[in-house]
């Protein structure tokens, strides 16, 4: 019988942590641009292996960051309709961190500032 993941078995799967920067970025930055921001404005090693998200001032861009053994790899996507619902952030929180299941619902468009969880 076929059996799918939980969403909190997906979150468990994930050995990298996940950081998206609360401040519109602006989406001309590059690799090295976008490093430094994680070093210096969110206070991160960008080397972690860890992934870091930024969205543009308009949401309808969203640019990953991450080192991948021997270089930055970077991940882009720009919405054709509509914009990423971000989630809620303290209004002095440079970054949060987003658990595997809420970066899949971000990128499929879902509000991640509506969702309710229910307790186990």
């Amino acid at each position: 019988m076929l059996r799918l993941p939980s969403l909190g078995e997906l979150d468990q799967g994930l050995r990298v942590r996940v950081f998206l920067c609360t401040l519109p970025t602006d989406m001309r930055k590059g690799f090295d641009t976008l490093a430094v921001l994680v070093r210096e404005g969110l206070g991160y090693d960008p080397l972690s292996g860890h992934l870091f998200l930024f969205v543009g001032r308009r949401r309808d861009r969203l640019k990953l960051l991450y080192w991948d053994r021997d270089g930055y790899a970077l991940w882009y996507k720009r919405l054709e309709q509509g914009t990423f619902r971000m989630p809620v952030a303290k209004p002095d929180t440079a970054s949060i961190e987003l658990k595997a299941s809420e970066v899949a619902m971000l990128l499929e468009g879902i509000d991640l500032r509506s969702r309710n969880a229910r307790a186990p």
